[in-house]
């Protein structure tokens, strides 16, 4: 990669080291101005009549998502995030009392609060699969218990937002397939920084967000429905564009993905998320994997080398997520220490995962997401300002 030529293409890159693309990424100067060219496109000439001109450039972000997901067009729908397209597909599932819901011990507060509500409304049961000794999915545990039988749904985040780890999401998958077991996969933080291979991985369903390391525009996002599956779930709700008025009692719903999608929508949002996801694609997904796994692991490096600081990263596979603390220091006292540096990090909070019941887990922590943009001197910066903190 030319990472100077990056960096200049990436104006935020001269506003701070910024290591928050767990968060929310820079955009390309490419990205902002697809976005902000439809919006002056719409004050001209009106938003139906822009969308009518860009429609096949809207169309062709189907492609672009099919492609970085090795999947067909019809079997992605454009969200306005990645909750949106998360919930679309749970609550579109037919639970039945009984049912069982295998999670994630470092499952995302908003997917274990849908998975509570289910149990309430549905009678279901929620089960943590145990973590093995790197912090991950337990696949043995996991292969126990869909033996039991009775497993109607895995849902798991493919990289937690919480740690470094990377969840062994084809090893789920051969064994969901295998019980017959429908398999979610949430990849709000892998998308962009992971290749996502769907017919590898295995999942029936994967969501994922535009804002985070494909470093497309906020509110935005995208669903994968495996085409063999979509016809047997049911939106949690319809419009005019996921079904048709077919007479006084009778409707019709649409048979691709499409059907989780609603007619009114960010046209400019949807494609600077294309515009974001081509570029990519360009790039390459392995490439770009290489480079945030080079830069991850030389800050971790870097910040296990300091007095009083531990990294709190788990897993056999890591991501370009960095979490640490620092002793006699809270979390969000580094936080405001590296911003006021003009080092852009975040805090999280380990202790909403409440599916997690380590003794032991940090309460907070610093995360520190880098990206391909990073460079070794941005790790040097916020290393030096961490050691004086």
């Amino acid at each position: 990669m030319d990472i100077r030529h990056l960096r200049a293409m990436t104006p935020g890159c001269g506003e701070s080291a910024f290591f928050d693309n767990a968060g929310s990424a820079l955009h390309t100067e490419h990205v902002t101005r697809t976005v902000v060219d439809h919006l002056m496109l719409e004050a001209r000439i009106g938003g139906y009549a822009a969308e009518d001109r860009e429609f096949e450039r809207t169309e062709g972000v189907y492609d672009s998502v099919a492609r970085l997901l090795n999947a067909r067009p019809e079997e992605i729908a454009l969200t306005d995030g990645a909750t949106r397209a998360w919930d679309m597909a749970f609550y579109s599932i037919a639970f039945r009392p009984g049912d069982r819901i295998l999670t994630s011990r470092s499952e995302y507060p908003s997917n274990g609060l849908a998975f509570l509500q289910a149990k309430q409304r549905h009678g279901v049961s929620v089960e943590p699969i145990p973590d093995d000794e790197h912090g991950q999915v337990d696949l043995d545990a996991l292969a126990a218990m869909l033996a039991e039988g009775g497993v109607r749904l895995i849902a798991v985040n493919h990289v937690p937002t919480y740690d470094g780890l990377v969840q062994p999401a084809a090893g789920i998958g051969a064994l969901a397939r295998r019980a017959g077991a429908l398999y979610l996969l949430d990849a709000c933080q892998s998308a962009g920084q992971l290749p996502l291979d769907v017919r590898e991985i295995g999942c029936h369903l994967l969501s994922a967000a535009g804002r985070k390391y494909l470093r497309g525009p906020r509110g935005t996002g995208f669903l994968y429905v495996d085409r063999e599956l979509v016809t047997q779930l049911e939106p949690p709700q319809l419009d005019l564009h996921s079904a048709t008025w077919t007479g006084p009692d009778t409707f019709e719903i649409r048979p691709d993905a499409r059907r989780f999608e609603t007619w009114e929508r960010s046209i400019a949002g949807l494609l600077g998320l294309g515009a974001a996801v081509d570029e990519a694609l360009a790039l390459g997904l392995d490439p770009i994997r290489a480079r945030i796994d080079t830069l991850a692991e030389r800050l971790r490096a870097g910040l296990s080398a300091l007095d009083g600081v531990r990294v709190r990263d788990r897993g056999a596979v890591r991501s370009g997520i960095v979490t640490f603390t620092k002793e006699g220091r809270d979390a969000q006292h580094l936080v405001d220490g590296l911003r006021a540096a003009a080092v852009s990090t975040s805090l999280s909070r380990p202790a909403g995962a409440k599916f997690d019941d380590r003794s032991q887990k940090p309460t907070e922590v610093v995360r520190a997401s880098a990206h391909y943009y990073n460079t070794d001197e941005e790790i040097d910066r916020l290393l030096d300002v961490v050691a004086k903190l």
